[in-house]
């Protein structure tokens, strides 16, 4: 049960007071945001009609609570079968359908194109690069020509759909390194904030990019580039400092590139606080019902439970193979223990995920035939797409969450497990490699690749006591309602509200032939005025 908050809490970041902030310094000011994957898509059913299904991402997750707030416009790929026929005359429509918050600008890409850009120069080639997850990558100079000439069309795109000379852009993930610059050409007054959500690799790896070079200073023409990590930034850093010929400023992480400044921050993403799934879902009691019915498990059943994406970065082999080993050495647990696996299909058409696949599927059925019995399977997956409150309610009802990620940015499947257990219950086990585990340290903390650690940590988390279990998920609870996604937005949104007034940054936007005077007026209010409502408005001291 939900305890009241305690009167003493500083308060927390909520969708109303990001809406009221950003209506006191950005003066009701849109927002433009430029991200791969659209929030929305619509699709044909089999009868012809249309079905709107929600994007399974945790760019989506950490996103949507700020346009929400902020009622701006999302620039998306339209990769839905029925995109088309539902957009305007300018090829958009407002979102969410049954309650329009802002607005969805779709960019069309036929086949060829999205091939070039998406799955092979973005996924093939930066996807692989950035995780350490033994999958080389695959650089085709083709589909470099192609990522550059749709990161091109989107940058046209946000532009075509900003309403002053002096937008507030947030350019998403290595889907487009290069759109930041491109954007800059065309509106040197805006104020452009780049998130990577990935991790950034060493600089030795990141030498393997034959465009290596391209890709930073496309980023660079930010006005600030934010990662999830403190390591992210230093290896950033560290790579521009061994391709470009740039000063750096270490001890303020602010990097001088082309007569330009670029601050360069760790904004670790977060997700909603409190979560709208988790307030609309049914009691735990009930999901926990549902669940077990839906799957045709006895009500003595504990429920262990992975959602990812069916990505070799995830290591969801790994897990299963944890299960095994815990049913191997801890015999209780047979036929008392069920993993199961939400897992969103993903980038099928490639080869590493066809392989990942086709081994996952193969373990499962090992792992079932050696310990299943009639009516049991220790390992359940299931391949497809579960709407976020279906997810909410496998979370709701599970007596644990394994986060497995061999190398992750962040994973805010962690922190929507915590966000969805208002009982207290429940236990965390999350990978060393995942951004989250520096907040989330109530979790019992695993090397994914240590399989027998990792079966004791399952042992371990079936065995613990449900005041210790209290104890960590109400440490965890606090962390994700204090650094929520509203913070993290506000975070952000902060330190580019700052630069639009720094002496600095004025001065490179006079460069481009505008009066200060004029660059401070279309700012929105003064130096002053700024810094005195950024300090009474701070998001760093709620």
């Amino acid at each position: 049960m939900l305890r009241p908050r305690d009167p003493n809490a500083r308060p927390v970041w909520s969708a109303e007071r990001l809406r009221t902030w950003l209506a006191t310094v950005y003066c009701g000011e849109t927002i433009v945001v430029l991200a791969n994957r659209e929030p929305f898509r619509h699709d044909r059913a089999p009868d012809g009609g249309i079905i709107v299904r929600r994007s399974a991402s945790g760019l989506v997750t950490a996103l949507e609570p700020l346009m929400d707030a902020c009622s701006g416009v999302w620039v998306a790929h339209g990769a839905g079968t029925a995109d088309r026929a539902v957009v305007d005359r300018r090829h958009g429509l407002d979102v969410p359908p049954a309650n329009p918050r802002y607005r969805l600008r779709r960019v069309w890409l036929d086949d060829h194109e999205e091939r070039g850009y998406y799955y092979g120069f973005a996924n093939e080639g930066l996807w692989p690069l950035c995780h350490r997850a033994h999958v080389q990558p695959v650089f085709r100079s083709d589909d470099f020509n192609m990522y550059q000439a749709v990161n091109a069309r989107f940058a046209d795109a946000v532009c075509d759909e900003v309403e002053t000379d002096s937008p507030l852009v947030l350019v998403q993930d290595y889907h487009f390194a290069l759109a930041p610059q491109m954007v800059r050409e065309r509106l040197p007054l805006s104020t452009i904030i780049a998130f990577w959500h990935i991790p950034w690799p060493n600089p030795r790896d990141y030498a393997i990019c034959p465009w290596g070079r391209q890709l930073l200073e496309g980023l660079l023409g930010s006005s600030i580039v934010g990662f999830q990590t403190p390591d992210d930034c230093r290896n950033f850093i560290d790579a521009v400092d061994c391709s470009l010929d740039a000063h750096i400023n270490r001890t303020r992480n602010v990097i001088t590139h082309a007569g330009r400044r670029t601050m360069v921050r760790a904004y670790p993403v977060s997700v909603e606080w409190p979560s709208r799934w988790a307030c609309q879902s049914p009691r735990i009691e009930a999901c926990r019902a549902a669940v077990l019915r839906q799957l045709h498990l006895s009500p003595d059943v504990r429920l262990g439970l992975g959602v990812d994406r069916l990505d070799y970065t995830k290591g969801i082999n790994e897990k299963f193979l944890a299960v095994e080993q815990l049913l191997e050495k801890h015999s209780e647990f047979r036929g008392r223990f069920v993993f199961v696996q939400i897992a969103e299909p993903s980038r099928d058409c490639l080869p590493p995920y066809r392989e990942l696949r086709s081994r996952l599927l193969e373990t499962t059925h090992r792992i079932n035939r050696r310990f299943g019995t009639n009516g049991y399977r220790p390992i359940v997956l299931l391949e497809a797409h579960h709407e976020p409150a279906e997810v909410y309610r496998f979370l709701r009802a599970a007596d644990l969450c394994y986060v497995g990620s061999l190398h992750d940015g962040m994973n805010l499947v962690a922190k929507e497990f915590v966000s969805a257990r208002d009982d207290d219950r429940g236990v965390l086990i999350l990978s060393e490699f995942a951004g989250a585990v520096r907040e989330l340290t109530g979790a019992l903390i695993v090397n994914p690749y240590a399989i027998d650690d990792s079966a004791h940590a399952l042992a371990d988390a079936l065995r613990m006591a449900d005041t210790e279990q209290s104890a960590r998920m109400r440490a965890m609870r606090s962390i994700v309602a204090e650094f929520s996604a509203y913070r993290w937005a506000g975070e952000m949104l902060a330190d580019a509200a700052r630069l639009r007034t720094d002496p600095t940054h004025l001065h490179e936007a006079h460069q481009s032939h505008w009066h200060p005077d004029v660059l401070r007026a279309r700012a929105g209010r003064t130096t002053q005025e700024v810094t005195a409502l950024l300090r009474e408005n701070n998001p760093s001291a709620v």
